[in-house]
Parts: structure tokens; sequence; C-alpha cells
């Protein structure tokens, strides 16, 4: 493949990838991708076990909405794509509350994001799961790549190439650095709700079980999997680009909050709803649509019927 192909449109000279990630940020990568699993591993029989009240379900709720909508909604459909304009107050917001989502910090998560959109599916994606081919196991590694293992043997993707917005902004370089801070607040904060709320240290501790760890290790994995599951599975309703293979997977809409209708979502990237067909529920298009109405959120990308309809490429799939 030559090098012209793997040039997104209004390129610069800058390279895809600035380096490898340091020795720090992998030791921390291992402790916040298998600590948390472990806890997520662990939750049935804790709660067969009697150590789940229905104060703990209502704390990881509000952290799960809270964190999982800060990503969708912020890192992803404003930060990365901008598919609507926000006032200074909401775009801070939505910076941190998807850094509480602990899946990097923000600047980072968007230059990695849009060089994904620039390569999908093709070489140059930094978690394709054609990676390995498409024989059985080839897809079988692909998978895992996708998923989870493309973060420990990655090469950064250069901010200053596909995030200059970002860098270039005060508020949100003031957010990226405080990111080992609001991962704090994250892993700690629902351990002080539950105490307060419980006025006890088992309180505090099942809520840091949870709403922290149990609670970080489900979005985590509800979020690698539209890198993985949805660009393997699923329907294809709308035409995108040649080599493009998201897809729709229904299964996960709630938990995603309507992130897994990825098939119009790579058809048509800065569209504010990717859920557009029928019975497509995208709870984040719904909170865009209220932070509209109250003024917070403005020049909203809606989908317009007759964009919809020339990218239709199935009509019987609605």
């Amino acid at each position: 493949m030559s090098t012209a192909l793997l040039e997104p449109k209004a390129s610069g000279p800058k390279p895809l990838t600035q380096g490898t990630q340091s020795p720090g940020i992998l030791v921390a990568l291992w402790l916040f991708v298998v600590i948390p699993f472990v806890a997520l591993v662990a939750a049935v029989p804790m709660a067969w076990g009697g150590w789940l009240s229905w104060t703990d379900l209502g704390i990881a709720a509000f952290w799960y909405v809270l964190s999982g909508l800060g990503v969708t909604v912020g890192y992803h459909r404003y930060f990365t794509h901008g598919s609507f304009k926000a006032r200074r107050g909401l775009r801070v917001a939505l910076a941190v509350s998807g850094s509480l989502a602990v899946q990097g910090e923000i600047i980072q998560w968007v230059a990695d994001h849009r060089r994904h959109h620039a390569f999908s599916d093709l070489e140059g994606d930094p978690h394709s799961p054609w990676r390995f081919g498409e024989s059985v196991w080839g897809l079988t590694r692909g998978l895992f790549h996708a998923h989870v293992g493309w973060m420990f043997h990655r090469e950064l993707s250069n901010r200053q190439r596909f995030a200059p917005d970002l860098v270039a902004d005060s508020d949100i370089k003031r957010v990226d650095k405080l990111f080992p801070l609001i991962v704090t607040i994250s892993v700690l904060g629902p351990a002080l709700m539950g105490g307060l709320l419980t006025w006890s240290w088992q309180g505090a501790l099942t809520a840091l079980f949870w709403a922290g760890l149990v609670r970080i290790a489900l979005l985590h994995h509800v979020t690698w999997a539209i890198n993985s599951v949805c660009h393997v599975y699923g329907e294809r309703p709308f035409a995108m680009r040649h080599g493009d293979r998201a897809a729709n997977f229904w299964p996960l809409a709630i938990l995603s909050f309507g992130e897994s209708w990825h098939n119009l979502h790579h058809a048509d990237p800065t569209c504010a709803r990717h859920g557009v067909m029928r019975g497509q529920l995208d709870i984040s298009a719904r909170v865009i649509w209220f932070l509209e109405k109250f003024g917070a959120a403005y020049d909203v990308r809606w989908p317009k019927p007759e964009r919809l309809a020339a990218k239709l490429v199935s009509p019987s799939a609605g």
C-alpha cells in the first residue's frame, strides 16, 4: 500500500504517531485494565453473597451515566467529531466527565479516534479487528487486538496532527493535565458517597467495589466493544468508505448510550444521532437534544432525511 493512500484528507507534514507509551503509563494501564476486570469477574459471586445493596446500585448507576455520557456525548460526538457546539461551561464539564471514565487523557483519546476514522479498517487504523486477516485465528487475534491489545503495544497518535484544536485550547489542556486527579476522584468518589450515605466503612468499601472498580470495568469493555465487535458483527444498512466495516450491534445500544449504532456513525461521522432508524434507541442523542433545548449546545448536526436516503443501501434493513 502506497504512502499516499495512508494520508487522510487535509493531511500535513506531521507523522501519524509521536512515539510509544512510557513505562509509567504502561504500568498504570495494566493496573486500570486488570484490577477493574478482576472486580468485574468477582461481581457475580459478590452479588450472590449479599455484598450488593440498592445503595450500591444507585451510586454505580450515577457514576456510570455521568462518566459514560462524558465519553459518548463529550469525548466522542463533541470533541472528536464536532457534532454540535457547546458553551464554555458545558465544554469543560464534558471534558471532565469523559475523563471520569478512565479511558485516557482527552487529547490523546480524540487523536486516536480521529486517526481511527481517517484509516478505518485499513493500514494506519490503530485498532482494526481485521489487522491479522480474515481467517478464524486471524480474526480472533484481531478482535482481541481491537478490544484491548492495541493499547499495550501502540504508538501514540500524533496530537499535533490529529487534535491541533484541542492542543491549542487552554481549558482542555488543563483538563488533560489534571487527568490523574480526575481518575483518583473517579475511583474514590463512589467510596466517599457510599460512606456518607450509609455512614459506615462497609458502605464505603462496597461502593468502591461496585461504583468504582466494577463500573469502570463495565464501561471500559462496553466502549472497547464498539472498536472490536461493532467492526465485525451486525448490520450495515448505510454505505461507507471502501474497506470500512463498521456495523450496528443492537445488544449494546443501551449500555453504550447509542454508540453501537456504529454503521451510520461511520457513514456520517459528524451526525449527532447515531441511531436514526426505527427502534434504534440513542440516549446520547436525546441528551444532546436536551442540552440544545436549554441553550448549552447549539448548531447541532441532526440527521437530514435526504442525506440518509442517499447513503442507504439496504432499505429492507429499516
